[in-house]
């Protein structure tokens, strides 16, 4: 069984293997340091990792359809490390109440809850419910034009040009046994050419995706953006922020989407990071029972924006509460959660996804979402054509270039890895074509948009199978581009 790792693609978490310069990185943002100190979360961690594994087994078992004795083995280890769960002595699953109860060593009991249109969240300690009225969103798809398949998963279809043998090698890598791959796909220019599910999982099951979730928040923004609501480059209207003389008041939305804002927050990902100061920030906005749309938008700032880069979930939960003050309605928040699915997802004819909240409703697509491969494949799409979707613009012109392009504070820094809410392939470490660009999220989930060779790769995997997956997701890349040529 894999323990658990910091929520980045293992390719970025093998920094010394890659050549990077963390003395230098640690150095610098010493030195940029704006002055203060990081102050833990409050709170048992104890209680906390019981918040993630029972959020986290309620979505599986209730979302996904696994069993939980499944789950418990091989799910959701990024807020409930597999290690820390001898901490439950007790994990059950309340069917007609769509619960699940952790009973933990230290005497407390942490509930989670499914809530339907927004998935399942933990119970605050103290409370019985949630601070928001629940709201129902249905699909209403458009008639798609782009990116239309069949109900049946497709297997091996290559097209005039694709060596299909090669094509079924690269699917026989990634679904070695150890790995557990739960699914993956290959789209080329918009047609499925490859196309697998492990026994249990089907075409229409969602998978959790973790920090795949983040290029949906930056998707989001995008539309809002196209939508004339905001501006790539204008200060972020947080309201925290705008009292005279704040620092933060200078804080761009591009700033933001980069992951380089500059706000002191702890993330086991930081190339400083040290464990014995406490519980991380990084975690506890999945797992303190919190506003954490709140908490981001109180943090103090340590950089200067836009100047240092660092892969922290203040940014894309700071880009959530940009969503929700768009959108947000006068008398509820069915009009924020029903966003995504109006505004992007049914253009695209997605149908699948859920996207989790915290307590107060606010998304959490730092990590907390849903969804079947095909879904993410449609969403790669929407990126392989430049916004564009059944002849209408979704995103701004040259927003998917945005993502795609190095941030300059993650350049600054040397590790060209960073976009706008994605990875990018900047330094090599896919064997695919610099150009390539993609979602990631814990355990190896992926969606890979390789421009150059008009290709969408998606992944989604049981956690149990990683680190493993990473050397098997790299075969399986280097097979693929043996099998297709560059457009």
């Amino acid at each position: 069984m894999a323990e658990n790792t910091p929520d980045q693609p293992a390719d970025q978490g093998a920094q010394s293997a890659r050549g990077l310069d963390l003395p230098y990185t640690i150095k610098r943002g010493q030195e940029l340091d704006l002055g203060g100190a990081f102050t833990p979360p409050p709170g048992d961690p104890v209680s906390h990792f019981g918040a993630g594994l029972a959020k986290t087994m309620a979505s599986n078992v209730f979302l996904s359809g696994l069993p939980l004795d499944f789950a418990l083995q091989n799910t959701g280890f990024f807020t409930a490390p597999f290690a820390d769960r001898v901490h439950a002595t007790d994990v059950s699953a309340d069917e007609g109440a769509r619960e699940i109860n952790v009973v933990l060593d230290n005497g407390v009991t942490r509930t989670a809850r499914f809530f339907g249109s927004q998935g399942a969240i933990t119970i605050p300690l103290g409370e019985t419910g949630v601070f928001f009225e629940p709201s129902v969103v249905e699909p209403d798809p458009a008639e798609q034009q782009d990116c239309v398949w069949s109900d049946d998963p497709v297997g091996i279809d290559a097209p005039d040009g694709v060596d299909g043998s090669l094509l079924a090698d690269a699917l026989d890598i990634m679904f070695d046994e150890s790995v557990m791959t739960a699914a993956c796909l290959v789209t080329h220019k918009g047609r499925v050419i490859a196309e697998r599910y492990r026994d249990g999982i089907t075409v229409g099951t969602p998978l959790e995706s973790w920090s795949m979730g983040k290029s949906v928040t930056a998707t989001m923004v995008g539309r809002l953006i196209h939508q004339d609501v905001y501006e790539l480059d204008q200060p972020a209207p947080i309201p925290p922020w705008q009292a005279p003389g704040d620092p933060r008041a200078g804080i761009r939305i591009r700033d933001i989407l980069n992951m380089s804002s500059g706000l002191r927050f702890r993330a086991m990902q930081d190339p400083d990071y040290d464990p014995s100061i406490g519980y991380p920030d990084h975690l506890y906005v999945y797992t303190g029972g919190i506003d954490a749309a709140a908490f981001a938008a109180a943090l103090p700032q340590q950089w200067k924006p836009g100047t240092v880069g660092r892969y922290r979930n203040c940014d894309p939960v700071l880009g959530n509460l940009l969503v929700r003050l768009a959108t947000e309605g006068e008398d509820d928040l069915a009009a924020y959660h029903a966003f995504p699915q109006r505004a992007l997802f049914d253009p695209l004819g997605i149908t699948s996804f859920t996207i989790e909240t915290d307590p107060y409703g606010t998304f959490l697509t730092q990590g907390y979402e849903f969804a079947t491969a095909r879904d993410w494949a449609k969403l790669g799409n929407l990126y392989l054509q430049d916004g564009v979707w059944n002849g209408e613009r979704l995103l701004p012109e040259g927003f998917a270039g945005f993502v795609a392009t190095l941030a300059p504070g993650w350049v600054a820094d040397k590790r060209p890895i960073y976009g706008g809410f994605f990875w990018i392939n900047g330094d090599g470490h896919l064997p695919v074509p610099k150009d390539a660009y993609y979602m990631g999220g814990a355990g190896d989930q992926r969606t890979l948009m390789i421009p150059s060779h008009d290709l969408c790769v998606v992944r989604l995997g049981h956690y149990g199978g990683f680190p493993a997956s990473t050397a098997k997701f790299h075969g399986m890349l280097a097979k693929l581009m043996e099998a297709v040529p560059p457009s």
